[in-house]
């Protein structure tokens, strides 16, 4: 039997892997004389993805340094946060959190009897909370609030009060929870800020809290709920698994933003303490790693190819993932899913017309449009005016891409720069070439035709994904019907902007590091 870890070794454990920690000293003084008590809270709102994971596996750290860990499904939360959890929904959401986060805390070990679990509305709805929710409104400056949520709340143009009444809830749990300490991501730091300044007011007293970093999504940006291409589902199947991580943004070599190297540091290593990466015999056979450090420092230096680093994390996803899947195939929790997530597409209780019946929703949203970079550009065999380029957009194999450009792009302002590519157009051939996806370019209104591939923000990677403002959320189609002509009917409105911006009815196209523009032709078209 091992020896209890010391204070030392505690907090070791407690705070490997995390970016920040308010109130160190607290905490080993806290160490030196008992165990920590923790909470971690969860508002019952988007579907959970795998990226839950993170803080799942953090928990098992507090676990094993001794701790009482306490979890929230904060239902009230999801309400008051602009009603991502209609109330009609909120029982049903909650029921599904507490189901699906149990499978997967037993999916990576965890005994289910050291954890407590509560929902928010068990203490939140009483007497002695809804006063120092009052209490609290009466020394807490709107200002404060709202910056406090800032990270958080959903932001829209006309916030509602619940949104300024969110921060104060989440300090107050501290209180009504008699913990010592909150865990949560880096994002919620801000309410973290808030609580230690406000709690002293009332008379309670501080608390130390620890912060996980943001784990990027598949795309290269944070896995978002509301962005399906960024995240996988804990209960998508293995086929929808190996697709969205073969879409993954992994570039060969870099290992910033990289959604796949972070699961496997803050998911895999932790639990496991190795990661095998496995390849055929011919490209060195599998490798042990014992230090995530020397994995990354084995990427950085492309010795692991991105391809083989998707196949193994694959494997080891989906044996976290089979029994949540296995738990979630009786009839009971499947049914619960489908009431707690309803399609889009069925009629709300009310309302006239079926699936068959509604007109299909040409969005932006449903086109893939991401980074490129062009690795080549070769003059394309049997015609003079097409090149055929090998661009980069974060998979494992470049892709092949026909463009007409030869008479108005020289071959080296192409070579090695970033484009912007629709993905998701069925691959066709150009004169005996396959071509896998288009450059969307800029194109003068008037003649002398010009033009301009559309440039992404400097500082992109390939991979990253470009949207359209206010269409973040959605998945693009797996590849866009010709006949449906989603592409045509969207293409009709893009335009440049007077100040060189691409748009889309006067929506900007986007990544996360700003908007999309070409050098120089006002009021074009893109094609």
């Amino acid at each position: 039997m091992e020896p209890a870890p010391g204070p030392q070794e505690k907090y070791q454990l407690i705070t490997r892997n995390l970016q920040e920690v308010l109130g160190e000293d607290k905490l080993m003084a806290i160490l030196k004389e008992r165990e920590l008590k923790i909470y971690w809270g969860t508002a019952t709102t988007g579907k959970p993805h795998v990226a839950y994971f993170v803080p799942m596996s953090k928990i098992t750290d507090f676990l094993k340094a001794g701790c009482e860990v306490t979890i929230l499904f904060a239902d009230l939360h999801a309400y008051l946060d602009n009603m991502k959890a209609p109330w009609e929904l909120l029982e049903l959401r909650t029921r599904y959190y507490e189901h699906v986060i149990k499978a997967m805390l037993e999916s990576i070990g965890v005994p289910l009897e050291k954890l407590k679990f509560v929902r928010g509305t068990d203490y939140q709805l009483s007497k002695e909370y809804t006063l120092d929710v009052y209490r609290l409104s009466s020394v807490v400056t709107q200002h404060d609030a709202k910056k406090a949520g800032a990270e958080v709340v959903k932001q829209v143009e006309h916030p509602l009060l619940s949104g300024l009444l969110y921060p104060g809830l989440q300090a107050l749990d501290e209180e009504y929870l008699k913990v010592d300490a909150q865990f949560g991501g880096v994002d919620q730091r801000k309410i973290f800020t808030f609580a230690e300044k406000y709690l002293p007011s009332l008379g309670y007293a501080k608390r130390v809290h620890l912060m996980n970093p943001m784990v990027p999504g598949l795309t290269g940006s944070k896995m978002s709920s509301s962005e399906e291409d960024s995240k996988i589902d804990l209960l998508d199947r293995k086929e929808d698994v190996k697709k969205k991580l073969k879409k993954a943004f992994c570039e060969p070599g870099n290992v910033e933003n990289n959604g796949v190297l972070s699961f496997i540091k803050h998911v895999l290593f932790p639990l496991k303490s190795e990661f095998v990466v496995l390849r055929e015999e011919k490209w060195g056979g599998n490798k042990t790693y014992t230090a995530y450090e020397a994995l990354e420092k084995d990427f950085a230096e492309q010795v692991v190819h991105p391809g083989d680093l998707k196949n193994s994390v694959e494997v080891a996803l989906n044996k976290l993932l089979d029994p949540i899947r296995e738990k979630f195939n009786c009839p009971e929790l499947k049914k619960l899913s489908s009431a707690a997530y309803p399609t889009p597409s069925k009629a709300k209780p009310g309302e006239k017309g079926t699936k068959n019946s509604e007109p299909e929703d040409v969005v932006p949203s449903r086109l893939d449009i991401r980074v490129g970079k062009v690795i080549s550009v070769e003059k394309h065999p049997d015609a003079d005016s097409l090149y055929v380029e090998k661009i980069d957009v974060g998979e494992a194999e470049p892709r092949t891409v026909v463009s007409g450009l030869v008479h108005f792009v020289p071959k080296e302002q192409l070579q090695d720069r970033l484009v912007v590519l629709l993905c998701n157009l069925k691959p066709q051939k150009m004169r005996g070439v396959e071509s896998q996806g288009m450059v969307l370019c800029a194109s003068s209104v008037g003649e002398p035709r010009q033009v301009e591939p559309l440039d992404p923000p400097a500082g992109c990677c390939a991979g990253e994904r470009v949207y359209v403002e206010g269409y973040e959320g959605g998945e693009p189609d797996e590849e866009l019907k010709p006949k449906k002509k989603v592409f045509e009917k969207l293409q009709a409105d893009f335009r440049i902007s007077e100040d060189c911006v691409a748009q889309w009815k006067q929506r900007n196209f986007l990544t996360k590091l700003g908007t999309v523009s070409c050098k120089s032709l006002k009021g074009g078209s893109i094609s």
